[in-house]
C-alpha cells in the first residue's frame, strides 16, 4: 500500500478537498481528484526531509495549540480595535529582538507559523550570530512583557515538544 499510496492521509485528505471544492461527486471529479490524490504525494516526496520531526511530548503541543489559538482570538480583536478606534497618540509599531535558546529547526518553523498567524506581529528574522529573534510588534507598550510570553507561551513549550527535557 505504501508503495502506491506513499501518504494515505494525505491522499484521502486530497480527493475529499478536490471534491468539496468542485461541490460535486460525479465520475470526472472523482477521477480527476483521485489521480491528483495519487500524483501529488508522489511529487512532494522529494521534498520531506530526511530525518522527520520527533515530537517527544504531544500532549505539550495540545496545550500550545490551544494557547495559540487563544492568543490568536485574543490579538485578532485588539488589532480590530486599534484599527477601528485608532488611539489618540497613535499606534506604537517597534521591532524588539528576543533572545532564542530553541535550536531545532522544526520548533523555529512552529515558532515563525505561530507568530505569523497572530495579529500584530511579524517574524523578521533570526540573527545569526546572536540566535536572536527580530519581531516586529503593531502596538508595543511593554517588550519585556513581549520577550517573557515569547520564550514562556511558545519557546519553552516548543522546545519540550521537540528538543525533549534533556539532551537531544
Amino acid at each position: 500500500m505504501k508503495r502506491w499510496l506513499p501518504f494515505p492521509a494525505m491522499s484521502a485528505a486530497l480527493l475529499l478537498a478536490w471534491l468539496l471544492l468542485n461541490g460535486s461527486i460525479e465520475a470526472a471529479q472523482l477521477l480527476l481528484g483521485s489521480a491528483l490524490a495519487i500524483a501529488v504525494p508522489w511529487l512532494i516526496r522529494p521534498l520531506l526531509p530526511n530525518d522527520p520531526p520527533r515530537l517527544r511530548r504531544p500532549d505539550a503541543a495540545l496545550r500550545l495549540m490551544r494557547m495559540a489559538v487563544i492568543e490568536i482570538v485574543r490579538s485578532g480583536w485588539t488589532v480590530c480595535r486599534l484599527i477601528l478606534f485608532p488611539p489618540p497618540k497613535g499606534v506604537n509599531a517597534r521591532f524588539i529582538r528576543i533572545p532564542l535558546d530553541l535550536r531545532n529547526r522544526y520548533g523555529l518553523a512552529v515558532l515563525s507559523c505561530l507568530i505569523n498567524i497572530t495579529p500584530g506581529t511579524v517574524w523578521v528574522e533570526v540573527l545569526p550570530d546572536t540566535h536572536e529573534l527580530v519581531l516586529h510588534v503593531f502596538d508595543l507598550h511593554d517588550a519585556p512583557w513581549w520577550i517573557a510570553t515569547i520564550k514562556q507561551r511558545y519557546e519553552q513549550p516548543l522546545r519540550d515538544i521537540f528538543e525533549g527535557s534533556g539532551p537531544s
